[in-house]
């Protein structure tokens, strides 16, 4: 249970006045936050109708109360975002004090800049949407873009899983090591997880054939990773192509020992899971912002989670501490 302020008024007040409900993308990971806030799941129905419309329904008073909806990014990704605008709606028409979209893993961030003519800046137009649907303040973590953040007109959090993702490496022998980016675009928070770990860090200079393409080729490698132990980190893995590609590159270029991956976002497309099994990947530490389904899981993919991490921040929203320290 998330260790509270010690005065009793305080925990009674959190009790009261604090409600997180979950849509239908990810409970477990709702009851889990529950769980460490020493408080119940909101009780709330959401359910298809007949013609596909989405009914959602409030089933407690929350009137007044702070209100926390988590709702991650995964599969159906539309049917999600439009359960999520519904629920937040329907505690602002049911007079809640304020409501917060607890969005671990935010929809549509890749699509965060008009790259190309005549296309939509989906990030900005989701971010448009939760604020007309009621949204006070959202709360998410890693963001592929952090340019995402000033999309909107209310305040964002974003935490970060580097700490989370970290903790689980201390336990490794780490004295030949070293961190590599998949790409330039990757370095900066790469590095973090370098500081963090106290690693030198690499960076890998790949090239993509086109915008939506998911092949990859990489070029040369900047810094030492000859008979080192490889980290590699990045905010997600989708399909892995871009993990799995670095790593087939240091196997064929590089004398590199033990490779392993990290990444805040388990996504996981297609048969990503079914590739990374098949690889000399040591491991694959993720975090449990999304779901994985059971026929997803595998040996070497360990998932770490969020819970503790959103629950300290949704606390110290709630109480008005603050979030600012969550942030490393």
């Amino acid at each position: 249970m998330l260790a509270v302020a010690r005065g009793t008024s305080s925990i009674a007040r959190t009790k009261r006045d604090l409600k997180v409900f979950s849509g239908t993308a990810h409970p477990t990971l709702a009851r889990a936050i529950c769980h460490k806030l020493g408080i119940s799941l909101g009780k709330s129905e959401v359910r298809k109708f007949s013609n596909d419309n989405i009914f959602v329904r409030i089933l407690e008073n929350v009137r007044e109360k702070d209100c926390f909806v988590v709702q991650p990014s995964c599969p159906p990704v539309n049917d999600g975002l439009m359960e999520l605008f519904i629920m937040i709606d329907a505690l602002k028409s049911a007079s809640a004090r304020r409501v917060t979209a607890v969005m671990p893993y935010y929809p549509y961030v890749r699509s965060d800049k008009k790259d190309e003519p005549r296309i939509s800046v989906a990030a900005r137009l989701v971010a448009d949407l939760l604020e007309a649907a009621g949204a006070d303040r959202v709360l998410t973590m890693t963001l592929h873009s952090e340019q995402v953040q000033g999309f909107f007109h209310v305040p964002v959090d974003q935490l970060s899983a580097v700490q989370l993702v970290c903790r689980h490496f201390r336990r490794k022998d780490l004295s030949k090591a070293v961190v590599i980016a998949p790409d330039a675009g990757s370095a900066k928070r790469a590095g973090r997880y370098a500081e963090r770990l106290g690693l030198p860090l690499a960076v890998a200079d790949k090239r993509r054939s086109g915008a939506h393409d998911d092949t990859s080729r990489f070029e040369r490698i900047v810094g030492d990773v000859d008979g080192k132990d490889v980290l590699m980190f990045d905010d997600e893995i989708a399909t892995g192509g871009s993990m799995l590609g670095l790593l087939a590159y240091l196997r064929q270029e590089h004398n590199v020992g033990k490779v392993y991956a990290g990444a805040a976002h388990g996504v996981l497309c297609g048969d990503a899971v079914e590739r990374l099994e098949a690889s000399s990947f040591e491991q694959i530490v993720i975090t449990d912002s999304v779901p994985l389904p059971r026929k997803k899981r595998s040996e070497k993919i360990k998932v770490v989670s969020a819970a503790p991490l959103l629950a300290r921040a949704i606390y110290n929203i709630h109480t008005g501490a603050s979030v600012s320290a969550l942030f490393t």
